[in-house]
């Protein structure tokens, strides 16, 4: 089975990007440069402040839809979905990317959109939960969470469809193991994921026997 996440940085047009958990090495560094060479005029701090200020413009397709953002280098693509294109079905959990509740799409990968800068989704095709209906009709693992009560208060539900469907996408008739090992990154409080899994279940033969 294919890796459930995509925890690779993607590449845009500053190079390499780097992963969010590096972003202390890269300011421990700039702080020694800075030291080490005397430039207390513009300490490594400074610099990094300035950069954290700086505007970028990307250009990323949110289901299906193109668009042209100018966002600041710190916005977070689950606060780029949510307040700059009104897209609140994401939710955020944790902050910190082990909730799963903020999971979407990126260039068919799944990832903790809370975790991940937007200007490194730049020219990427990302898909929401809002993304999954087509002319009216719910996504089957949508209707699945409906009829087999796979949520409760609803705020992991999003992130839980997201995951369930980037399941299917890769293993169409999974057991209920691969599930269970595949659902295992959402977390949900309310309903025991006794649920969910019945959902996912029901959702993975819906889409068999669609495809018939």
């Amino acid at each position: 089975m294919a890796p459930r996440f995509n925890i690779k940085p993607i590449g845009n047009q500053y190079g390499k990007a780097v992963p969010l958990h590096d972003w202390a090495a890269v300011s421990c560094h700039a702080m020694t440069r800075s030291i080490t060479l005397g430039g207390f005029a513009k300490s490594g701090i400074s610099q990094i402040a300035e950069g954290w200020k700086m505007d970028h413009r990307i250009k990323i397709k949110v289901n299906g839809t193109d668009h042209d953002l100018e966002v600041p280098a710190r916005r977070m693509l689950v606060d780029c979905l949510r307040y700059d294109l009104g897209l609140t079905g994401t939710k955020e959990g944790c902050s910190v990317g082990v909730c799963g509740a903020c999971t979407v799409l990126v260039d068919g990968q799944m990832v903790a959109s809370c975790i991940m800068l937007a200007v490194t989704a730049d020219g990427a095709d990302i898909t929401t939960v809002e993304g999954l209906a087509q002319e009216g009709r719910l996504h089957p693992v949508q209707q699945a969470f409906i009829d087999h009560g796979g949520f409760q208060c609803g705020i992991c539900t999003p992130g839980q469809v997201i995951a369930a469907k980037a399941l299917l996408d890769v293993n169409p008739d999974p057991t209920e193991e691969e599930i269970k090992d595949w659902m295992m990154g959402n977390l949900c409080r309310c309903t025991g994921y006794y649920g969910i899994l019945e959902s996912v279940k029901n959702a993975a033969r819906v889409s068999q026997e669609a495809g018939r």
